[in-house]
């Protein structure tokens, strides 16, 4: 797999959800040696729902783990230009609809549609990455293919994108 970008404040809360994640082992280790000493495992919905826990733990703590060497930390102060990269706040309009969207470019790991970031990974992100202002783009949707025209492209940094 290539390099993951992220942004410094990215990487600094995926940090800490692994550090918590740590933390919240021994407390399930003894949630399920509590259950297992109540007798019966075959109708235990303790013990089950403890090791399902776990289980779901463990898979997080792997996923994490797996990304961190793969993680390109990128500075969003330190990023400027024309062109649609990561970090860029991207202004889009629809052609047929002329309806406008803006969202900023981030990582798969740092991207939240529901606070107006998307994934350069995403089929949005993919299609207009390395555009610039005028450039028109298709979008292969579930809707059906749709144009936009690049309306700018500006760098906010982290001031700009609420980062705390």
């Amino acid at each position: 797999m290539d390099r993951i970008p992220i942004s410094k404040q990215g990487f600094e809360k995926i940090s800490q959800e692994l550090e918590d994640l740590k933390a919240q082992r021994p407390a399930i280790i003894q949630a399920i040696a509590e259950a297992r000493a109540e007798g019966d495992l075959s109708e235990n919905a303790g013990y089950d729902a403890a090791r399902e826990r776990q289980g779901m733990l463990e898979a997080r703590i792997s996923y994490i783990n797996s990304h961190m060497p793969l993680f390109d930390v990128l500075d969003l102060d330190a990023l400027s230009g024309e062109r649609a990269i990561f970090g860029a706040t991207v202004e889009v309009e629809d052609i047929d609809t002329e309806e406008r969207r803006t969202f900023t470019l981030l990582g798969p790991d740092d991207a939240d549609h529901k606070k107006g970031s998307i994934s350069v990974l995403s089929p949005m992100g993919q299609a207009i990455l390395g555009k610039e202002e005028g450039d028109e783009v298709i979008v292969d949707a579930p809707r059906g293919r749709i144009e936009y025209e690049i309306v700018s492209v500006q760098f906010l940094g982290v001031a700009g994108l609420g980062f705390k």
